[in-house]
């Protein structure tokens, strides 16, 4: 499975540790950026940037991270065809997934 990985300036922080994960699970991982804490990146454009991956056939589903996680989940659920929450456990993302059509992971880095 391909998955868009995005982080604003503030979810930069589990950058590194996201992309591992991801390709460690078996996934190819499908860096959106950013890598860095400057200059300032906003979330809405980052969810701008997952939404057009998704729906363009680039990725199949995307994990997006800011400081908060509320953030991203409010702008990417505002693009047509995504469907973004905040999971803080698996059993919440699983359901997400199986039970409503959940494509975007938002998670904060604290």
């Amino acid at each position: 499975m391909r998955v868009a990985v995005a982080f604003d300036h503030r979810g930069v922080k589990l950058r590194e540790r996201v992309l591992e994960d991801v390709q460690r699970l078996g996934h190819e991982p499908v860096d959106l950026g950013t890598d860095k804490p400057e200059p300032p990146v906003d979330y809405p454009d980052k969810a701008r940037e997952i939404g057009e991956a998704i729906r363009g056939g680039q990725a199949d589903r995307a994990i997006f991270v800011c400081g908060s996680g509320v953030g991203a989940a409010i702008a990417a659920c505002k693009l047509r065809g995504i469907r973004a929450a905040i999971c803080h456990d698996t059993y919440s993302a699983r359901q997400g997934v199986q039970h409503d059509n959940m494509n975007v992971l938002c998670i904060g880095s604290g």
